[in-house]
């Protein structure tokens, strides 16, 4: 898929979870969907489990 086309369908769902949640419930969903990212990348292996702990103590920046 296109980065275009999943940054629009992203937007689209982030839009409908604040019309029928409210503020609250689109800023968990955002919070839910960047921690499943950070777990997605973990697993595939995007993402090495060991820079991040680096990144989190501040021993590396991004």
């Amino acid at each position: 898929m296109n980065p275009i086309v999943i940054g629009a369908a992203a937007g689209l769902v982030l839009a409908v979870v604040a019309l029928v949640f409210g503020v609250w419930g689109l800023l968990l969903a955002v919070v839910f969907g960047a921690i499943g990212a950070l777990v997605g990348g973990l697993v595939s292996g995007r993402i090495s489990a060991r820079a991040l702990g680096d990144v989190l103590r501040g021993r590396r920046s991004l």
